[in-house]
């Protein structure tokens, strides 16, 4: 009864403990993937926007190039259009065009003016004059296409604008061009000008490199978000378990005290019962067997049976087992003279009983303590003389009951051979009554520590000042634990057997 008592409040708080993980995880998965859909939402809406202001930025250059580019290439046209209008198509006429298509800048050496007639023949091309007179109808960009022959294409439709790859002299390496021809019909002549678009090619670069950088930032934050939103959800589930582990000792402190509360009214139930029932029949019994047996004798010496002598020192045996499993249930000097008589007494029995010296300290003036916490420390005493009986070995015992400001401490110590605490640890089985001891003391809010090694082992239990006066009763001073003052006093025990 007392096992599934103890066990079940466990149970319950893994069932709770279960629970609030599942909580969490619900509350936090939900919003990991709403963070999630989000941050997919705006990289995508991001990149649009980013492929969006790149084409827009795109078009508005090239549109801008195509202005200059025409502007360009009209303010050339005027140039040589007084000699286009003399009507005449010698050569000197040509010569001279060509001469002034060459001294014409165009905002430095990437920029200038070229000339081919319509059968592909290079005219004028001032970065390459030594491409001069010849023809250069086949030649095509890297990309395959036939830039001589798309430009007089466009220039015998009158005008055009064509984006191709060429060589750019300040870089020496070829990069996108967009060229603006206009042709001169009587001539045969194709005249334009180009702008190279390298320039847009880092402007677009750098913009979707902003592009991304804002795609990084935003993620970024959202990423910060999720955390602290798993902070936040992750602190309140620690408030809550926090809170609900605090509710669950509490509870399961109280049903230990109320286990422990139980298994002593029974046990103080039996111990009457034995007492008070069976042991009053066996002393009737026997003085009856007494009564018998000296009428008998009366009538003669040998009149009474051997047997019956035997009979009632058996009846005497059996009436010390029940007075001594009485006082081990509980002793009446627990509840009568306080726990430092009743430790005494067990300590002796224990010593006549286990063949070794025991010695009893007390410290610091008695404290009438409440039942709980006598029980606890009685019991915890009894579990330790049970163990070192037992297992120890001992050839001494040294029990110290020290009251202080602080609290009480009660200390059993023995000079035996010792435990392995790793391997208590280690073997569930083993170490039974050292947990019980535990559970016992924390049910009433008290430390147990223990301490040992070959030829010393140290139990000390320690019962805070607060636990005294929580367990006191405060309505009935006869009861409630008294102001406990400073160390004044000690008092020795000592019992050794045989004496």
């Amino acid at each position: 009864m007392s096992f599934a008592a103890a066990t079940s409040p466990r149970h319950e708080t893994h069932g709770l403990r279960a629970l609030r993980r599942q909580l969490l995880l619900l509350a936090a998965l939900p919003l990991l993937a709403s963070l999630l859909l989000i941050a997919l939402a705006v990289r995508h809406q991001t990149q649009e926007l980013a492929a969006s202001e790149r084409d827009l930025v795109q078009s508005a250059y090239l549109s801008s190039k195509r202005t200059e580019l025409k502007r360009s290439v009209d303010l050339a046209l005027s140039v040589i259009q007084p000699l286009y209008d003399t009507g005449r198509d010698d050569e000197i006429i040509k010569g001279e065009a060509k001469r002034l298509l060459r001294s014409l800048d165009n905002g430095g050496g990437d920029h200038y003016f070229f000339a081919y007639d319509f059968e592909g023949l290079c005219l004028v091309l001032p970065p390459q004059p030594e491409l001069e007179g010849q023809n250069l109808w086949e030649v095509r960009d890297r990309d395959g296409r036939p830039v001589v022959q798309s430009l007089i294409a466009k220039a015998r439709e009158g005008s055009g604008f064509f984006q191709y790859v060429w060589n750019k002299p300040s870089l020496r390496a070829e990069v996108p061009k967009m060229g603006y021809v206009v042709g001169l019909q009587r001539w045969g002549w194709m005249m334009g000008s180009g702008l190279y678009l390298d320039d847009i090619d880092a402007t677009l670069h750098e913009l979707e490199q902003r592009a991304r950088d804002n795609i990084w930032a935003t993620m970024a934050w959202i990423t910060a978000i999720a955390l602290l939103g798993i902070a936040l959800v992750g602190g309140c589930a620690l408030v809550l378990n926090l809170n609900g582990a605090r509710a669950a000792d509490a509870q399961l402190q109280l049903m230990a005290r109320q286990v422990v509360q139980s298994q002593e009214a029974e046990r103080a139930h039996l111990s009457r019962e034995l007492h008070d029932g069976t042991g009053q029949t066996l002393v009737s019994i026997k003085l009856l067997m007494d009564s018998a047996i000296g009428q008998l004798r009366r009538l003669g010496p040998n009149a009474a049976p051997p047997t019956l002598d035997k009979a009632r020192d058996r009846i005497e045996d059996a009436l010390g087992e029940i007075r001594n499993l009485s006082h081990r249930l509980r002793p009446p000097l627990l509840d009568t003279f306080g726990l430092p008589a009743a430790l005494r007494h067990l300590g002796e029995e224990f010593a006549e009983h286990a063949d070794l010296a025991f010695f009893l300290r007390e410290r610091g003036p008695a404290v009438d303590l409440p039942d709980e916490i006598k029980t606890v420390l009685f019991r915890v005493t009894q579990e330790a003389l049970t163990n070192i009986q037992r297992h120890a070995r001992a050839s001494r015992v040294d029990l110290r009951l020290v009251f202080s400001a602080s609290g009480l401490r009660l200390t059993v110590q023995d000079d035996g051979v010792g435990y392995d605490a790793a391997a208590l640890r280690d073997d569930p089985r083993r170490g039974i009554g050292l947990r019980n001891m535990d559970e016992r003391l924390a049910s009433i809010g008290g430390r147990l520590r223990m301490q040992s090694r070959p030829g010393m082992t140290r139990v000390v239990a320690d019962v805070p000042r607060e636990a005294i006066r929580r367990f006191s009763n405060p309505a009935s001073p006869a009861t409630q634990a008294p102001a406990i003052p400073p160390l004044e006093e000690t008092t020795a025990h000592a019992h050794r057997p045989g004496r």
